[in-house]
């Protein structure tokens, strides 16, 4: 179904006994806002709360199963929209931390729930008398005089019962049912193996002359990081902020290619090994998908997003990468060329090499350098000027509280208030990288928002990063490209602290996987925009602004390897797609069949053994399947979207006022396609992206 499944809020009537009332997640929360009250929540909660929420949903659902009266849209498409309440509570907090912050007792809880919340969707999705009372609305929606919210909830639950095997035969539905519980426990497996593998290495490093290139904001990280393990010496891990200064800065090339093999063949082999998991996933998805009524699982998944079919996609993908192939090839050949000049002695740029010659020859060329840069991007400083942009466009104030609860002392809670003084959101940021929590960044919420029975809930709206930690010498600094990441992941928090509508599965964030990615990526643009730097980039110890001459160099370094980024880019989406418009399993190995895939359009030489496949965590075990090309197709609409700011001004309020009128708080109430031309006036074109990037002749 359309509507979510795995669903907070208190469960009064299911009180029965002296360990519900314990149970934080069966009380209505006393913390300020209701906010979950992750002081209270401890493991050997979940487990009761799924039970009761399960018992709680089923109820519901047999209620208006059993309702005699004629099926309405109140009684049937509403109830079911309001149904799930505790269910869904519980499972937002407990999956958003099985990102955030596992262990692995709840790595166990997982497991168990996996059977459980697959045999509820089944028995909601496979129900033939609620979807029968669905089809009967259905069918006289024309005559309901319904808004358009109602007439997309309406639509988007038919289509969802029979896209979830409603009208499949029982010898089907039983196969559709198990197949879907063994697509779960697969991608929850993957995910725990992707964090396992990530986990089980470190580079320790004793001699300081394997320290050779780093400077001393890496090598102090390293040292605590090494304390922190109960080593000597200095350590690196896979985490990104561990892992890619050591590729960008180390001159040791032995190292790099160690740390680099590390981490492109993470679950390829061994006791987390994932090549035989990704290809029963695909192969799940195949039998899913043609059971269906599907030749593939593109084909079924893309049907509700604004690309409609994968010929679309493909070709999508094709007009950006055939001609971005040439000016990636010569970011390689110039990256080449600068290292061959420069002491480099072998006969090619291995992947190990990329990063390292790379940022050296944009330090050549634009005389800037990542470490150059950090001083003036205090992490706080960013917050303020992250916060302050929001404010500047949209009128909306952030207040850091003390008294919510949080579920790691890293955590910041700040209350966001609308421009007339009223309550929009909680917001959570958890900024730096743990055993925990897995690599990346992304938002999500703890509560998205809705309106029932009049009354309006607000938002919890989180962000996670794995930020560079404070050292003890100095505050957190960040990188230009992890404050792009910052406004990035920001720009979804706006998309749900803006929701606004009655019903919680149309509204922030619940868009097509194709175009939740524009209010997130238009957020990138103010990185590279001077009179935005200008108003916070501040260096750290002198409090000096950042001269005009860096600010000039990151605007004119914005495209620098902008072919090799888009193509690399491309090419996830381009494996993504070869792997869900499979009609049948590869004779090949997993890794084997990704580098056939890729060597089609080859950039850097293929390494034996690598793959991205086994740790790509996006197509297989977070919602990104056959949707990976979004992300470019967001990038196009962005691109267009954002050419209105530069004319009429990076901060005019009657540009951001209708982006968020028309974008951000309509969610998916209507088609994405409709709302990007209500905002623009016009369907954007791939064009304008390669223009941005300066891919053109």
């Amino acid at each position: 179904m359309t509507k979510k499944l795995l669903i907070a809020g208190a469960a009064l009537a299911l009180m029965s006994s002296c360990n519900n009332m314990e149970n934080p997640f069966l009380t209505e929360s006393s913390a300020p806002f209701g906010a979950p009250e992750f002081d209270k929540i401890k493991n050997e909660h979940y487990l009761p709360a799924f039970e009761a929420g399960i018992a709680e949903a089923k109820a519901e659902i047999d209620a208006i199963v059993a309702n005699q009266e004629e099926p309405t849209f109140e009684n049937t498409i509403e109830a079911m929209e309001y149904a799930g309440e505790t269910l869904n509570g519980v499972a937002s907090i407990f999956y958003n931390l099985m990102e955030a912050n596992t262990n692995d007792e709840m790595q166990q809880i997982a497991e168990k729930l996996s059977p459980m919340l697959t045999e509820y969707e089944m028995y909601v999705s496979l129900n033939p008398a609620l979807f029968e009372r669905v089809k009967t609305v259905y069918e006289k929606r024309n005559e309901l005089g319904l808004d358009k919210d109602q007439m997309k909830l309406l639509e988007d639950n038919y289509k969802g019962f029979v896209r979830g095997g409603a009208n499949l035969s029982d010898e089907d539905k039983a196969l559709y049912s198990k197949w879907s519980e063994e697509l779960s426990l697969a991608s929850l497996q993957f995910s725990k193996n992707v964090l396992a593998a990530t986990n089980a290495y470190t580079l320790h490093i004793t001699d300081t002359a394997d320290l050779a290139g780093l400077p001393e904001f890496v090598k102090t990280m390293a040292a605590e990081t090494a304390a922190d393990k109960g080593l000597e010496g200095w350590a690196f891990t896979l985490d990104a902020p561990s892992y890619s200064p050591f590729l960008k800065y180390s001159s040791v090339r032995d190292l790099r290619k160690q740390i680099w093999t590390a981490y492109n063949t993470r679950a390829t082999s061994g006791e987390f090994d994932n090549t035989e998991i990704v290809k029963q996933i695909v192969d799940l998805r195949i039998k899913i998908a043609n059971i269906l009524g599907y030749e593939t699982y593109a084909d079924y998944a893309l049907e509700e997003r604004m690309a409609k079919s994968k010929d679309t996609v493909n070709g999508f993908i094709k007009d950006l990468l055939e001609p971005s192939m040439e000016f990636a090839k010569k970011d390689v050949a110039d990256v080449f060329a600068y290292a061959k000049k420069n002491g480099f002695e072998g006969s090619q740029l291995e992947s190990w090499d990329f990063s390292y010659w790379s940022e050296k020859y944009q330090q050549a060329e634009y005389s800037l350098s990542a470490e150059e840069l950090k001083p003036y991007f205090q992490l706080e400083s960013c917050i303020d000027a992250v916060f302050g942009l929001a404010t500047r466009l949209y009128g909306i104030s952030f207040t850091e509280l003390d008294n919510v609860p949080v579920y790691h002392e890293d955590v910041k809670v700040y209350e966001v208030k609308d421009a007339d003084g009223s309550h929009l959101a909680l917001f959570y940021a958890d900024f730096f990288p743990r055993a925990s929590k897995r690599g990346g960044a992304w938002m999500t919420e703890f509560r998205g928002q809705s309106i029932k029975d009049g009354v309006e809930r607000r938002p919890f709206i989180s962000t996670v990063m794995n930020f560079t930690k404070p050292t003890a010498d100095a505050p957190a600094l960040i990188t230009h490209d992890e404050l792009t990441t910052f406004l990035h992941e920001f720009g979804h928090a706006l998309h749900g602290m803006f929701a606004q509508g009655r019903y919680g599965s149309l509204t922030g964030t619940n868009v097509s996987r194709d175009f939740v990615e524009l209010p997130s990526q238009i957020m990138e643009n103010w990185a590279f925009e001077p009179e935005y730097l200008n108003s916070f980039a501040k260096h750290y110890q002198t409090g000096e602004p950042i001269p005009a001459e860096l600010i000039e160099k990151i605007v004119a370094a914005k495209n620098y390897l902008a072919g090799y980024a888009q193509v690399r880019q491309l090419h996830f989406g381009y494996l993504d797609m070869a792997w869900h418009t499979l009609t049948e399993l590869p004779a090949e190995g997993t890794v084997e069949f990704e580098q056939k895939v890729l060597s089609k359009y080859p950039v850097m030489p293929a390494v034996e053994g690598a793959a991205f496949s086994t740790s790509f965590s996006h197509i297989f075990s977070g919602g990104y399947s056959a949707g990976y090309y979004s992300y470019k197709w967001a990038e196009v609409l962005e691109a267009d979207a954002f050419s209105l700011f530069k004319e009429k001004g990076i901060f005019n309020t009657e540009v951001s006022g209708s982006f968020r009128e028309n974008i951000l708080s309509k969610g998916g109430t209507e088609e994405a396609s409709v709302l990007y031309r209500n905002f623009r006036g016009h369907d954007p074109e791939p064009q304008a992206l390669m223009e941005k990037l300066g891919l053109v002749k």
